[in-house]
């Protein structure tokens, strides 16, 4: 990326104070990503997903088959639907398949399980459907994915065809060396941040619970896994660690790292260079494992 798309990302994001309130979090994360255009092809059309809140992302030509479950990340404290939308909308136009970007609850309200129970019960209702379903997210959203596969597999169920992650959260337990290490490098969070959410999310929960911590889960016969992360970020470990743990136990993983992006850098489509070749490198991915068209 060059200088100017690095300075432009970074203008986006920075480290807020994470004694702030959820509401006041909330307000501030809506600001920046809750109105980001997402093309005139795009059409939001609010639903309900196995009683679940939901956004219909419709973008023109995306009529494949299968559909992508899209979780949106946060720190299980705040995003949306809405924000989900922003990543869920390009993922969907590049593979040519529908999207759905779901609402699921978010804590201190609704602490842990419940954000799990929300995708599970959207999953199920996709699948019920007759759709095949592809799971994607980011950060918290991300880890959500990976959880939400585990939850499934709990529960007998046919998994996801495949999953895309960006900048999972996987490890609740904190105990990555990045945690600490990125802390000066990572434009928007340090351990601090995440000790909060932790705290909201958990609720004395134990973090090493497989569907909070799906780094600490048994991930043999999970569906072929696609990792992106920048290096510039304190969750780098998570996604290093999952990689490797994934690959330890013959998941079909690939992970993408790439030099001095910041967390989710994938929401800089259209600014950053490396954005666009990410969201289209994941579509390439898909479809190298025949799950929708690919790009060009």
């Amino acid at each position: 990326m060059s200088r100017d798309q690095r300075a432009v990302a970074r203008s986006f994001i920075t480290k807020g104070d994470p004694r702030r309130t959820p509401e006041q979090q909330r307000a501030d994360f809506d600001a920046v990503f809750a109105e980001r255009p997402l093309g005139d092809d795009v059409t939001l059309v609010r639903t309900t997903v196995g009683g679940v809140p939901a956004l219909d992302v419709q973008v023109e030509g995306a009529d494949g088959d299968s559909v992508i479950l899209y979780l949106h990340g946060g720190g299980y404290m705040i995003g949306s639907a809405r924000t989900g939308a922003n990543l869920a909308a390009p993922l969907s136009r590049r593979t040519g398949l529908p999207a759905v970007s779901l609402d699921y609850r978010l804590a201190p309200e609704n602490p842990f399980p419940a954000a799990v129970d929300d995708a599970l019960a959207a999953y199920i209702a996709l699948q019920e459907g007759g759709r095949d379903v592809l799971i994607a997210g980011d950060s918290a959203g991300g880890g959500l994915a990976v959880a939400t596969i585990l939850a499934a597999r709990r529960q007998g169920l046919r998994l996801p065809l495949a999953a895309v992650v960006f900048s999972p959260w996987t490890d609740l337990t904190l105990s990555g060396a990045s945690m600490d290490a990125r802390g000066d490098q990572d434009p928007l969070f340090s351990r601090e941040h995440f000790d909060a959410y932790v705290d909201a999310y958990l609720a004395g929960h134990d973090p090493k619970d497989e569907l909070a911590s799906p780094l600490l889960a048994d991930l043999t016969g999970l569906p072929p896994l696609l990792i992106q992360v920048g290096s510039a970020e304190v969750l780098l470990d998570d996604s290093l660690r999952l990689a490797a743990r994934a690959a330890e136990q013959e998941v079909d993983v690939s992970l993408d790292v790439v030099a001095g992006a910041p967390h989710v850098y994938q929401f800089n489509v259209g600014v950053m260079d490396e954005a666009d070749a990410a969201l289209t490198r994941a579509a390439q991915w898909l479809a190298q494992r025949g799950f929708g068209g690919g790009v060009a």
